[in-house]
Formats: C-alpha cells, structure tokens, sequence
C-alpha cells in the first residue's frame, strides 16, 4: 500500500507541475489575470490556479481508486474517496465561477456576493451528507465524547464546508501565502491522520499536501499565477473533508486558528477591509491605520518585504499546528 500511496503522491505532483505553465499562458492569453498589488509596475498575473490543483489530486486519487479496485480487488474507503472528490470538484468550480468575475480594469476578482458565497458552497457538502461521512461522536476540548446524532450530516458537516470554504479564502493577497500556509497545515494534519490509524484522511492530505506544493512552486515570491477562490476553496474543503473522514475536527479546528482570527479582524472592517497593501521602494504598506488583517501587522509601518510578511504568517501557522501533538 505504501507504493501506492508513493505514486499517488509523484501524480499529483507531477500532474500540477507539467501543465502549470501550460494554463498559466492559456489564463493570460484569455485574459484571466489580476494586478499584482505589491510589485513596483503591478504586472498582470494569471488567476485560478486551483483548477489544475484540482486536476493533480482527481489524478491522485483516481490512481489509488484503480488500484485497489484491480489489483487489491478491495473497496475500502471507496465510497469516502468518491464523495470526497465529487466534493472537492463542486467547490472548485464554484471557486472557478468566482474567479471569471474580474473587473474591467482587472485591479482585482469582483467575486461573488458575500451571500452568494455561502449558499453556493453548501452544495459541495451534500456528497459528504449522503454518505453520512465520519462519525457522530466527536471529542471536544472541556466537553468530551459528545454524540450529535442525526446533526452532524445534516447540519454540521454543511456548516464545516461553507465555513471552512470561506474562512481559507479570507486570509490572501500577497504571493504564496495561501498555498504556503496549506503546505503547513496539510503536512501536519496527514501525520496526524496516519498516526492516528486514519488512512483515508491520510491519502487525501499527502496527494493534495503534493499538488499544492507544485503549484507553490509557481505561486511563491515572484508569483507566476495567484490561486483565486477556485484554489482557497479547494482547501476548505480538503481541511473539513480530512476532519469528517479522519474524525481529527479538533486538530483541524486548531490548525485552522490563523483563520479564525483573521476572521474576526475582518468582521471588524465589516469585511471590506483588504489584506494586501500598496508597494513602496521594495516594502509593502497598508491602506490602513488599523489592523483588520493578520498581515497588517507587519505592513503598517511599512518597513517589510512581501516575502517578509508571508514567512511571518507562515510562522504563525507553524505554531498553530505544533499545538495539535501538544494539546
């Protein structure tokens, strides 16, 4: 199985890197492309990286689908694997369908409404929702075993993908933060997941953890494309997926505190505050006087590189995840 799960991840990998530059010439040529705020001439960069991030892990994950079929002649976790990825594909082309909505002036993605986003996304939860994926019993910190019942596929598991959905796409704007920060939490949740006996969890978080790193490759400082909501997305989805399939919501809670937190600072700019700044002599400076974004506080002063505030953040999510072999 281990070699299975070796080629898997060389899919995924190799999947994502060979046609990025491919996509990255087709998104320019049709004139998918933003402006990289923190670059001195705000150069057009490609959008909506996450559809061949997507495509990487669909690779991945059929392979080890084929594999077990024919040649272990198994079904284990067939049925968690599909509804997995039936998932993973509606959120992303809902994420796509967001990211094709780009001003005229292509300073930014107009994005769907804030009302839009939510209703949307609730359909990539249904798959999880008729299978009825995890297990109603979940562990909380102070609570214990608590058993929810009929609850947890019908309300909580539709409440995890739109708010996990959501939440990864608030915390962007500079080159490589989101994809960084996924290498982080996607390496350490699938350690988790296999030391815990969790192999379906486990699968789902290398490939993806293997497919994001390819793209990151590309998104990284000077970033080649940008991921859109077709990519952030994606990732809400793989977190909350991994947390149901593997049953781990406390450590995908916890892995997922940079977010929440960013959430709260945005709420208190009633979510129309952007986290990107504007470039000065090789720095970047918020717009703003006041932190409503994790990265503002490192651009208020306006004395760091981007690179300089995306290792920051990246830091933080480190310590994020350590608490989960802590706690």
């Amino acid at each position: 199985m281990k070699y299975v799960l070796m080629l898997s991840i060389l899919i995924a990998f190799v999947t994502v890197y060979v046609l990025m530059p491919w996509f990255i010439r087709y998104f320019t040529r049709i004139g998918l492309v933003v402006k990289d705020q923190h670059k001195e001439k705000k150069p057009l960069i490609p959008l909506a990286g996450g559809i061949v991030v997507f495509m990487g892990i669909f690779f991945a994950i059929m392979f080890a689908i084929f594999v077990q079929t024919f040649y272990y002649h198994t079904t284990n976790y067939l049925i968690d694997l599909l509804a997995f990825i039936t998932s993973l594909f509606a959120i992303t082309f809902i994420g796509f369908i967001d990211d094709l909505l780009v001003r005229r002036d292509h300073e930014a993605s107009i994005g769907l409404k804030q009302w839009q986003k939510p209703l949307l996304t609730v359909i990539a939860a249904i798959p999880l929702m008729v299978i009825n994926a995890g297990m109603t019993v979940v562990v909380l910190p102070y609570f214990g075993a608590v058993d929810f019942g009929l609850l947890y596929p019908l309300i909580l598991i539709p409440i995890g993908v739109v708010g996990a959905s959501n939440m990864v796409n608030l915390l962007e704007g500079f080159n490589g933060l989101g994809s960084g920060l996924a290498l982080i939490y996607l390496s350490n949740l699938s350690v988790y997941a296999y030391v815990n006996g969790s192999e379906v969890a486990a699968l789902i978080g290398v490939v993806s953890f293997a497919a994001v790193l390819a793209f990151w490759y590309y998104n990284f400082v000077p970033a080649k494309i940008f991921p859109g909501d077709s990519l952030t997305y994606l990732l809400g989805c793989v977190i909350v997926s991994m947390a149901i399939l593997g049953n781990m919501e406390t450590a995908a809670l916890i892995v997922s505190v940079p977010f929440l937190i960013e959430g709260f600072l945005k709420l208190r700019g009633n979510f129309k505050k952007q986290s990107y700044g504007v470039y000065l002599n090789g720095k970047v400076k918020s717009m703003y006087n006041k932190i409503y974004s994790i990265p503002h506080i490192m651009t208020l002063s306006g004395k760091y590189t981007e690179k300089q505030v995306v290792l920051f953040v990246y830091g933080l999510e480190v310590v994020c995840c350590l608490l989960i072999w802590v706690l």
